[in-house]
């Protein structure tokens, strides 16, 4: 298996603010600003936070956001730990591995589920097509080229890796000679894929749909539910500090959370526009970002509590690895009060 990359995180700051627009549009002004320091991954498991940006939602809610955006989810954990940020938008493996670890975290509100997908290009997609399983098309792929199928995904500790690597041990049963993991960062995932370098991948939109775009030899083998079903994704946490010295910021946040979410799944059209707008910038366009959030690896979801039951089974297997020490309370990581509250309040 090749080294895991720990890329230093690239440092943007911006502010959220702007009008909000249309029926979906922002809760009245409030007197106090509260200003949050978000981290993130900058990619679209994250959507919840680009729709809020784009829609201009924070500011007129009383939130100001100073996001910082990181390339992986071990230089996150890394900058969290230092204690320089108030929420994050990251995979539920880093934040289990940042609690491990001594982070105090809270996870108030999920992303999604079963976002990640089995991508393959070039000969591994006729041999899969040809075999009897899946297990056989690897090894028939080994004994062609002389090598193992290479497949390329995100360190160890993030969600893409544990999902893999539990698809190749405890469903198919892949021989461990049959296969190389490489462990990358997202766009080095999507260079590896549409440069021939790696045979598959265990990845995210948008870059399954951008590799299908690009290769015509690709194709999507597995969706994440035929990989580890009901499968945690994306999540936004919070720090307990925040928690115990704001929690109206935190009630507002989820809020926020829980009205992109609905946007993304009424609205794809729109939700696409404000990705083109924030994620994008200029390199997706706004039909390829469509594709991707109607995508069935786009799963959104809010409720934290959807998510528990599998982060379990996740936390059991990313142990058997030896990614993270084990969590002995797992459902202590999750605090679903602030989405029960913000649900009762609409339901009103």
């Amino acid at each position: 298996m090749a080294s895991e990359i720990f890329p230093m995180p690239g440092r943007r700051q911006v502010l959220l603010g702007a009008a909000a627009l249309g029926a979906l549009a922002a809760s009245p002004a409030r007197a106090a600003t509260t200003t949050l320091r978000v981290a993130y991954i900058p990619i679209l498991a994250m959507a919840q936070l680009f729709v809020i940006e784009a829609e201009g939602w924070a500011k007129p809610a009383g939130l100001n956001f100073v996001t910082t955006d990181f390339s992986s989810g071990p230089a996150m954990v890394q900058a969290l730990a230092s204690g320089r940020f108030d929420a994050a938008y990251l995979g539920i493996g880093p934040t289990m591995v940042a609690r491990a670890h001594g982070v105090d975290l809270r996870v108030v509100a999920a992303n999604g589920i079963d976002q990640n997908a089995l991508i393959a290009r070039g000969a591994l997609v006729a041999t899969w097509a040809k075999a009897a399983s899946p297990a056989a098309a690897f090894a028939a792929f080994h004994k062609a080229t002389g090598r193992p199928v290479r497949i390329a995904t995100l360190p160890k500790g993030s969600v893409p890796n544990t999902v893999l690597n539990h698809w190749l041990d405890r469903v198919a049963h892949i021989a461990p000679s049959d296969v190389q993991i490489l462990g990358f960062g997202e766009n080095r995932v999507q260079q590896a894929l549409l440069s021939g370098s790696v045979d598959a991948a265990c990845i995210l939109e948008p870059t399954l749909t951008l590799v299908a775009e690009r290769d015509p030899t690709a194709r999507v083998l597995l969706r994440g539910s035929d990989m580890f079903p009901n499968q945690p994704g994306a999540v936004l946490a919070v720090t307990s500090k925040l928690i115990k010295t704001n929690p109206a910021a935190v009630r507002t946040l989820v809020e926020l959370h829980i009205r992109a979410t609905k946007l993304l799944k009424a609205h794809p059209h729109r939700a696409a526009a404000d990705l083109e707008k924030t994620m994008g910038k200029g390199l997706l366009t706004k039909e390829t970002l469509f594709k991707a959030v109607t995508s069935p690896s786009t799963v959104p979801v809010a409720d934290p509590r959807t998510i528990i039951p599998a982060t379990e089974k996740l936390n059991d297997y990313q142990a058997s690895l030896n990614h993270m020490g084990k969590l002995p309370d797992v459902p202590g990581l999750f605090d679903p009060s602030f989405y029960i509250a913000a649900t009762a309040k609409r339901a009103e």
